[in-house]
This record gives C-alpha cells, sequence and structure tokens, in this order.
C-alpha cells in the first residue's frame, strides 16, 4: 500500500553526490606517474587538502606512497598472465577490461573516502589511451559519479634533446587526448635531469609552447637516416600544428614553484579553482579566466597553509 509519504519521497528529485575532483595520472613507463602522485600528494597534504591515492596499475608493487584504493585488492597482472598465458602487454590489457567488468567493487571503495581530493595512478602501456577504450570508458564511469578530472599526462623530458622522438611524443600526445576526452594537462617530467640528457637545439620555451616545428624538421633533414622520411616527418608536424592543442607545463617534482605551477594549471583544468572547497569568490573566477594570477596565486603562497 503506498502511503503519502512513499509517493511524496518518490517524486522529490534524487539528491545529487557531491563534486569530488582529481587527477588521473597517465603516461609511458618510466615517465616518473609512481613519483609525480607521492610527491603531489605531499604537496597537496601540505596545502591542507585531504589526499587519497587510487593505484590502478596492477603491475605496481612496493608503492612509496600510502595508498586507499588498489586495484591489486582485485586483479593483478601476474595473476592474470599465470592464469591466462599472456605476456605483459596482453594482460595489462585483460585487467583494464576486468576493472571495467567490476567497476561496482570501484565504486564502492570510492565511496569510502567521498570528501577527498583524488589522485589515480594508471598504467604505462600507452595503447589504453590512444586505442583501446577501457581506461577510457573507467574515466567515462567516474564523470558520472559526479568526478570531475583532470588528465595529466607525464613525457620524460629526455626527448625533447632528439627531434624525431620529440615529434613522436607529439602524436602520442595528441592522440591521448582526442582519445581519453577529459580535460589534459601535459607535463614534461624530470626536468631537474634535462641537463644530463644533452644540449638541446632550441630553448625550454620553444618545446613547452611547441612552436613552430618546421625548425625540428630542419635538424632531421640534416641527419642521412631521417632525410628519406622527411615527406612523413612534415605531415606529422602538420596534423599537430593544426590541431593546436598539445603544450607542456615543466616539472621538477623536487621544485615547490613547479609543483605550485602544475597543480594551478589542473585545478583550472578540472574546475576546482572555481568551486566552494576553500571559499573561491567571483573575482578569482575572472582573474584565473583572463589568466591575471595574482588572486588564484596567493592561494599557494608560503608552504602548509591555504590563505588569499
Amino acid at each position: 500500500m503506498l502511503t503519502f509519504r512513499t509517493i511524496i519521497m518518490a517524486t522529490q528529485p534524487s539528491q545529487t553526490p557531491s563534486l569530488r575532483f582529481g587527477q588521473v595520472v597517465i603516461g609511458p613507463p618510466g615517465s616518473g606517474k609512481t613519483i609525480y602522485c607521492r610527491g603531489m600528494q605531499e604537496f597537496l597534504s601540505h596545502l591542507g587538502r585531504k589526499v587519497v591515492v587510487v593505484n590502478m596499475d596492477p603491475a605496481n608493487e612496493g608503492l612509496p606512497y600510502p595508498c586507499a584504493v588498489d586495484i591489486s585488492e582485485l586483479v593483478t597482472l601476474d595473476d592474470v598472465m599465470e592464469g591466462l598465458k599472456l605476456g605483459p602487454n596482453g594482460g595489462l590489457l585483460y585487467c583494464m577490461e576486468y576493472l571495467e567488468a567490476n567497476l561496482d567493487w570501484l565504486e564502492t571503495k570510492l565511496e569510502e573516502h567521498s570528501d577527498c581530493y583524488f589522485l589515480f595512478d594508471c598504467p604505462g602501456q600507452v595503447e589504453l589511451y590512444t586505442h583501446q577504450n577501457s581506461v577510457k570508458n573507467i574515466f567515462a564511469q567516474l564523470a558520472k559519479w559526479n568526478f570531475r578530472l583532470t588528465a595529466v599526462h607525464l613525457v620524460d623530458s629526455h626527448y625533447c634533446a632528439d627531434p624525431a622522438k620529440f615529434i613522436s611524443v607529439l602524436c602520442t600526445s595528441l592522440s591521448t587526448m582526442l582519445h581519453v576526452e577529459l580535460p589534459h594537462v601535459n607535463v614534461l617530467s624530470k626536468m631537474d635531469l634535462i641537463e644530463q640528457y644533452g644540449k638541446l637545439a632550441f630553448n625550454l620555451d620553444f618545446y613547452t609552447d611547441v612552436m613552430d616545428l618546421t625548425y625540428l624538421l630542419d635538424h632531421l633533414a640534416a641527419d642521412p637516416f631521417f632525410r628519406k622520411f622527411l615527406k612523413l616527418n612534415e605531415k606529422l608536424a602538420g596534423v599537430i600544428q593544426d590541431y593546436g592543442l598539445v603544450s607542456f607545463v615543466p616539472l621538477n617534482v623536487q621544485d615547490r614553484e613547479s609543483m605550485t605551477q602544475v597543480l594551478r594549471t589542473v585545478d583550472k583544468a578540472n574546475g576546482y579553482c572555481f568551486g566552494n572547497l576553500e571559499e573561491r569568490n567571483l573575482q578569482a573566477m575572472m582573474s584565473a579566466a583572463v589568466g591575471a594570477d595574482f588572486q588564484f596565486t596567493a592561494r599557494y603562497d608560503g608552504v602548509g597553509v591555504l590563505c588569499w
């Protein structure tokens, strides 16, 4: 029997879950994703944010940070490789498909930390973010659960020292941006080591802002090996510049100013700086929108506090 109270409750709209902000940290193997997660967790904790790290990589062992949610509780790469006789690449693809098929497990784990800022430490296999759809679908489901996420795509800065590799990285970054379909920040990691990789052909701004790539093509044309691929490289550079989407933020995870710049960019991308979590106001929103960062930057002055 339907009571009046039951009818009233049924006609009321369901309460929308509160917004949850965070980063999905992606990038090739060895680009520094796990170190970034550890450094960003410590940095955000000093700023007063309650941070949760989610390990999405079933091959991650010996994590250097406290992990609130770990995919290895659901599936591990070693078990998949042994049980299904798959190699590392095929096994990792299977693990992501398995997680996609068991999203209720992930939802239950995340609901235990509803009032936190999230860092998702993701696998390093490039195909997961350029071709295969499981990770993309997982990210889409997170958005339906009211997560506001930014994809932080880490790329090792040593690729800047090799024009051919840098063009390849640009293609991979562009493909990832188009496939993942999230607000996206490309990061050149390990900037503290870049001098060890050799002298750069141009200044750093050329690589972070992805300026006229014809200058890189001239360098490639001077190499006998790459000269025969000049037309191919010209077409690739043309595609990158026609989209005009790829740029990079340099990062030294040990440098506070560098971490602040990355965090500022991420917070703008996912809208964290426009929310109510830290008493943001209309002036802060407008100053960030036009690029005047004086209000927004003030929140990150000092260590250990957020201030205006």
